[in-house]
């Protein structure tokens, strides 16, 4: 399974529906250069012992800088059985080019 969305549409889904969950699967270091607000951040390492503390009733968009650790980390919580979970392509980097300018890129 490998559903994805547009930093556009990831964007356009948050102001629609305030149940859904951003994830950010990046690194403290990357977190420290830049984030975008009210987004839930579990580094990917983390994930194989938080995911069940991921609400599975709500939609969940997950990123990271560019795209591909979020894609592994959705895969793997589709094998957890969540099923309302889609991957930013493009992760923050494109949320920066995008959405929101102000967010730094690196």
């Amino acid at each position: 399974m490998d559903k994805q969305i547009s930093a556009i549409e990831a964007s356009s889904a948050l102001q629609k529906n305030k149940a859904v969950v951003l994830l950010d699967v990046r690194e403290d270091t990357e977190l420290a250069i830049c984030k975008i607000e009210g987004a839930l951040h579990i580094p990917m390492g983390e994930i194989p012992d938080r995911y069940d503390t991921l609400p599975r009733d709500r939609p969940i968009i997950v990123f990271c800088h560019h795209g591909m650790r979020s894609l592994n980390v959705q895969n793997f919580l589709v094998s957890k059985g969540f099923d309302n979970i889609v991957n930013m392509q493009g992760g923050i980097h494109a949320w920066s080019a995008d959405v929101n300018s102000r967010i730094p890129q690196y």
